[in-house]
């Protein structure tokens, strides 16, 4: 069945950077369109960024844009997420799934930005 993992959440000072990973499984990932969403303390679950299957970044949130870079390992079936300049604001747990029709959510990995 899909599965998805994240990790790499962490607690960062304001200005840090952090990477995430996403490791995937039960469908063929090279093919398919991909994000990175995140859920906040006040807000529902967000879309962060999309990226296609040829690596085109999709989707990208405003407030992220110059900051976050989502990546894709085809042969791994792995995704990443590499955030610089963190802020307060970014604090949440961020999950990975399918751009379209996202489903069977991983755990999450909690990401902190606070001094």
């Amino acid at each position: 069945q899909v599965q998805f993992a994240e990790s790499g959440g962490a607690l960062v000072q304001p200005g840090g950077s952090l990477k995430l990973s996403c490791a995937t499984s039960g469908f063929i990932f090279r093919t398919a369109h991909m994000a990175w969403y995140r859920r906040t303390p006040d807000r529902a679950r967000e879309l962060v960024v999309g990226i296609s299957a040829p690596g085109a970044w999709t989707d990208i949130r405003d407030s992220v844009k110059g900051r976050f870079r989502p990546s894709r390992d085809d042969v791994n079936n792995r995704m990443y997420l590499q955030m610089d300049s963190l802020k307060p604001e970014d604090t949440g747990v961020y999950y990975c799934n399918f751009r379209n029709s996202p489903n069977s959510w991983g755990q999450g990995t909690q990401v902190t930005v606070s001094s």
